[in-house]
């Protein structure tokens, strides 16, 4: 059942999506609401299959909206879920440079923790073998961050929506807007018009493709990138406490090969950052897009021929679709490992990369675009599921 009008529609149901519809609910819950989702279930994408690591906002620059939210979205997540029960763990994470000249960089990272209010060390090589003996520092310095969590991210999702449930919150699943009528405040879904006060689009992958409808962020296109894990072989001998990072490029919004310890004890390294060649190309062939495999395309050779840096980051990339270069790139973090501790992981995700067609480079922070009566989440990359509570926020009261 849909009532032919809504106070407000949301077009997507990823974390950042139902946190639109969380907070709206909070501020007001006699307002009415839809969310549309294209996919039969949740978290089939992004908000399901990203790491579960609550970052705790290292890495983002104070003014960036990311420096913003994802520490105060971290400590909102981790007391969402110990208020309903939900599983977490509190690990702690420790960033070790893998080259002499990322260790600079380890006190521009703690710099901006402090400026973020986040609990932060630099610690030496004694400090860093008794908190994760299994890797080491190439400078003899790291950072430890001790209040880095991870959750079950589908967990997360299934409370959110059986929250959302209970206020009323009307949930379209396997459900794509066929037409829009921006200047009227209508969409036409399922063969039935229905009005909006305001439209919230969260919807990921194809975030910038409804932009472009409201003649929104035409200087933007997705292009995504697809992560591959392996799995540590428990036989192997080695056993991690933590989560390890290297000091990531501060250039590029990856942060490189890294031990994820998920919720239930099992430990997986990635992901890759390779060039995908569809929105959904979750495998080699599944997912490729023949419409969009030129755009995509073109865009890539856009970026590979005006920037040094990326040409660099791709061959790298690209050099690790072999076990062999992928254990050599853990191996920099975790130093016992060999390529026989890796076990292939169906694990897998997208990312939903926000491209800059206009300067050619990718964009490193959230984009939030609003016109009218609609607002557009174009950037919902990491750390969108650790900042999501917060980062609705500013969605709706902005």
């Amino acid at each position: 059942y849909m009532q032919d009008y809504y106070d407000r529609i949301i077009i997507g149901a990823g974390i950042v999506g139902l946190s639109i519809a969380r907070e709206l609910k909070i501020k007001d819950r006699d307002i009415s609401v839809l969310i549309i989702e294209k996919e039969h279930s949740f978290g089939l994408h992004a908000s399901g299959r990203n790491s579960g690591v609550l970052h705790s906002g290292i890495y983002y620059p104070p003014e960036s909206i990311k420096g913003q939210v994802c520490s105060s979205g971290s400590k909102e997540m981790a007391n969402y879920c110990h208020e309903h029960g939900l599983p977490i763990r509190h690990i702690g994470k420790v960033i070790v440079p893998t080259r002499d000249e990322h260790d600079e960089q380890i006190s521009l990272l703690y710099e901006r923790a402090v400026e973020n209010s986040i609990n932060i060390s630099i610690i030496d090589d004694k400090e860093l073998n008794e908190i994760e003996p299994e890797t080491h520092s190439i400078s003899g310095r790291a950072l430890y961050s001790p209040d880095t969590a991870v959750i079950s991210p589908l967990s997360v999702i299934d409370k959110i929506i059986s929250e959302l449930k209970n206020y009323n919150v009307d949930i379209l699943t396997g459900s794509i807007v066929s037409k829009f009528y921006p200047d009227e405040s209508k969409i036409v879904i399922k063969q039935k018009k229905i009005t909006y006060g305001k439209l919230y689009n969260a919807a990921g992958l194809y975030a910038d493709k409804i932009a472009h409808i409201f003649s929104v962020g035409k200087e933007y296109t997705i292009l995504p990138f697809r992560g591959s894990y392996y799995q540590l072989n428990e036989r192997c001998g080695i056993s991690i406490k933590k989560l390890i990072y290297p000091v990531p490029d501060l250039n590029y919004p990856f942060l490189g090969i890294h031990s994820v310890t998920t919720i239930d004890g099992s430990t997986f390294f990635g992901p890759s950052s390779i060039p995908a060649l569809g929105r959904e190309n979750y495998s080699m062939i599944k997912g490729i897009d023949p419409v969009e495999l030129f755009s995509i395309g073109y865009h890539l050779y856009n970026q590979y021929i005006s920037s040094d840096q990326f040409r660099k980051f791709t061959h790298e990339e690209l050099s690790k679709f072999t076990k062999n270069k992928f254990a050599a790139s853990v191996k920099s973090i975790v130093p016992r490992l060999n390529p026989d501790c890796l076990v292939k992981s169906q694990k897998v995700g997208i990312r939903a990369q926000l491209y800059n067609k206009k300067c050619k480079k990718l964009e490193m922070d959230f984009v939030i675009k609003s016109i009218n009566n609609t607002v557009h989440v174009l950037n919902a990359i990491s750390p969108a599921f650790t900042s999501a509570f917060s980062m609705a926020k500013i969605i709706v009261e902005k």
